[in-house]
């Protein structure tokens, strides 16, 4: 078998390329790295074939299709306020990138196409645990990108008989996860404040929960969603849980500040997994305990990301206020 995972050098994506080597297969990673890291993949360096390119241009990057089995796309560009920043970038990244690699995938009659989609696409949602079926409302141009890539994945599906399925992703989290300086992720940001014995930063009263998912289960639903023979679906993937900032907070132990509530946040993200469940015989396996236990024993991973203050949160997330304020 022979693999693409786009975006193979970020988090997620690393973890699979270790998965896909595992099976046996013959793994090509397309990166740009503008948040991926080598490092991320020095441990399988010779094991795989790494090229570097923009994947919103086309380019001799699309020869790489050629005799390749599963096509996996996690290539983007994450994050709330970069994206309303930068909408444009965000653009070309999500949605441009995703058209071409489709036609790639497409003209190279892969067997399985497997997009990387996001739960934001759901906004604040009326349910909980929320279902695939729930409304559609993106809140910023992160979310409205990844759901427009989404959309090509469904046409393409629909219209060329792409053997496609696309996963929205629930606060994924575990080691490998992003280091950058853009302000981010809450364990991300968690764990650099750890290192520094600063308090974290907790949004609102901290009672707001989140459904975090560990990156090894999500690599279990990509494979699982790869294997299948099923196309054109889209699944929800999550942990079956929901945990509160509060709770993560005493897992990691240290010291906690409260910063104001942000506009245009979900009090609680919980997804409805009963459709990947039933349909591809998936399940997560990883508690959030066991989760943070594993991101414990390699926190200097995150000894060079930014350590956010208060101060330094509020001044980087004023557009978020600016703007979802409504």
């Amino acid at each position: 078998m022979k693999s693409i995972v786009t975006g193979g050098a970020g988090f997620i994506g690393s973890h699979l390329v270790d998965k896909l080597l595992d099976m046996g297969h013959e793994v090509i990673v397309l990166d740009n790295f503008s948040t991926g890291r080598k490092e991320n993949l020095s441990h399988v360096d010779g094991g795989i074939q790494l090229v570097e390119c923009d994947l919103s241009v086309k380019g001799d990057w699309i020869k790489e299709f050629n005799g390749v089995d599963w096509v996996f796309h996690l290539a983007s560009l994450a994050d709330i306020v970069p994206s309303i920043q930068n909408p444009e970038g965000y653009f070309r990244s999500n949605v441009d990138a995703t058209f071409y690699i489709l036609e790639a995938a497409r003209h190279a009659n892969v067997k399985r196409f497997v997009y990387s989609a996001s739960s934001s696409c759901y906004g604040v949602p009326d349910q909980y645990p929320t279902p695939e079926e729930s409304d559609i409302r993106p809140q910023y141009p992160y979310a409205l990108a990844k759901r427009m890539g989404e959309e090509l994945v469904e046409h393409w599906a629909q219209l060329y008989n792409l053997p496609a399925i696309s996963l929205r992703f629930f606060n994924v989290y575990g080691t490998r996860s992003r280091t950058s300086g853009t302000y981010g992720a809450v364990f991300g940001v968690f764990l650099a404040q750890k290192l520094a014995n600063k308090p974290y930063t907790i949004v609102g009263d901290g009672n707001q929960t989140r459904d975090f998912t560990y990156v090894t289960d999500i690599v279990s639903a990509l494979i699982a969603a790869a294997k299948s023979n099923l196309s054109n679906k889209i699944y929800n993937v999550g942990s079956d849980t929901t945990v509160s900032i509060n709770k993560i907070v005493c897992l990691l132990g240290g010291d906690k500040v409260n910063i104001p509530k942000r506009p245009g946040e979900p009090d609680c993200t919980y997804a409805d997994i009963s459709k990947i469940k039933d349909d591809l015989g998936w399940m997560p396996s990883i508690s959030i305990e066991e989760g943070v236990e594993k991101i414990l024993k390699n926190i200097d991973y995150w000894k060079e990301a930014t350590i956010w203050n208060p101060e330094s949160i509020a001044d980087a997330t004023s557009d978020w206020f600016k703007y979802l304020d409504k």
